[in-house]
């Protein structure tokens, strides 16, 4: 381990004034690993791929893409589909690495900002990944910080906690949290707390807390109760609930009374109601439809619109052939209106269990902080 390394082990980002901010401020790119796992949408890999082309090629005209590809034979694959929908591969960032699936909001880093926007300096917050305490190939994905930090000349802080002596790294997912950028953080008891703390069985709620706290400058933990139906991570936010400005919260609503999500959600939407802000302020909370239940050889997907990505210029927002698209479409349009609302068919994509969002990191706009530069801060 390097100096610089072990020095980054030793404190948390926020005694270097570092923090996560919110999805919508700047950024400089959006990264994604290009679909390769077959286990995941099995017959449907090959749409899938078209999907991310879509994503792509929207997201290039706001800010830099950073494409993953698991080895070369890969690379070659998805650059014919790029250069067939007519994007200019040369303007992507390409980076081969070993991974093992594309979830990289969950087994990517999460980017750390301090200072104000137009000076803003960047760094990588590195949380351990154990393939959502459910799968068993996950540690190529574990190391997507690290190699990302490499390839960036990027300061990296390793979140751990002291247990028994020993310092223990801190399992967390980018998907099961969400945040306004101010200091308050949304996520659910069942992701965190549930299963038996099956991604840190010796945590308590106060020290997962205190992780937040001082890991991403969480001032003020939101706890929200279930996710959905069919989500293997078991409660990821970013499916049910979102901070779409510094205090309104788009939340997801089952209005029909048969189906099983509707009174987890019912519940979720109680408790935003009373949740407060850091000046004792309440959230103003936008409901957003669901789509009619989605299901793959028998089992439920969990297909959801707040599974959307906020990047420069435009909201990408998953869409299922429903009904309830252009409802979903329109709220958010009027929630975004500096930013063009896209839909892109995620049909096929939710078969993974994930949509656009879980797919996606942004990069926010900043100049990197080295790790020489940070041992000498």
């Amino acid at each position: 381990m390097s100096r610089q390394e072990r020095m980054s082990d030793a404190m948390w980002p926020t005694q270097k004034h570092f923090h996560m901010p919110a999805e919508w401020e700047p950024h400089e790119a959006t990264w994604l690993i290009w679909p390769h796992n077959r286990a995941d949408w099995e017959i449907k890999t090959n749409a899938v791929e078209w999907c991310y082309v879509e994503m792509v090629r929207h997201l290039m005209r706001g800010e830099r893409v950073s494409l993953i590809y698991r080895d070369v034979i890969v690379r070659r694959r998805a650059e014919r589909c790029l250069c067939l929908a007519g994007v200019d591969v040369d303007r992507i960032d390409a980076h081969v690495m070993p991974v093992d699936r594309s979830w990289i909001r969950d087994s990517g880093p999460i980017f750390l900002v301090r200072g104000p926007v137009k000076r803003r300096e960047v760094a990588i917050s590195d949380w351990s990944f154990n393939g959502w305490a459910r799968y068993r190939s996950w540690r190529h994905d574990n190391a997507v910080p690290r190699r990302i930090a490499t390839c960036l000349d990027m300061q990296r802080f390793v979140i751990r906690l002291a247990e028994s002596k020993r310092m223990r790294a801190v399992v967390l997912e980018g998907g099961s949290i969400d945040v306004n950028g101010h200091g308050q953080l949304l996520t659910t008891e069942e992701c965190l707390l549930g299963q038996k703390q099956a991604r840190n069985p010796q945590l308590t709620r106060e020290k997962i807390e205190l992780a937040l706290r001082e890991g991403l400058g969480a001032h003020n933990v939101l706890w929200l109760g279930q996710g959905l139906v069919g989500d293997d991570t078991r409660g990821h936010v970013d499916a049910i609930a979102r901070f779409v400005g510094v205090n309104t919260v788009v939340a997801a609503v089952e209005h029909d009374r048969r189906d099983v999500n509707y009174d987890r959600l019912a519940k979720n939407l109680t408790r935003l109601r009373s949740m407060r802000n850091e000046h004792n302020h309440p959230f103003e909370v936008v409901i957003l439809p669901m789509p009619r239940p989605i299901s793959f050889g028998g089992d439920r997907l969990p297909a959801s619109y707040l599974n959307f990505y906020i990047a420069n210029n435009v909201v990408l927002v998953p869409t299922f052939n429903d009904v309830a698209d252009r409802e979903a479409l329109s709220i958010l349009s009027e929630l975004f209106q500096t930013r063009e609302v896209i839909g892109i068919y995620a049909g096929d994509l939710i078969l993974g269990l994930g949509a656009l969002h879980c797919v996606t990191q942004q990069q926010p706009r900043g100049r990197h902080i080295s790790p020489m530069e940070q041992a000498d801060d």
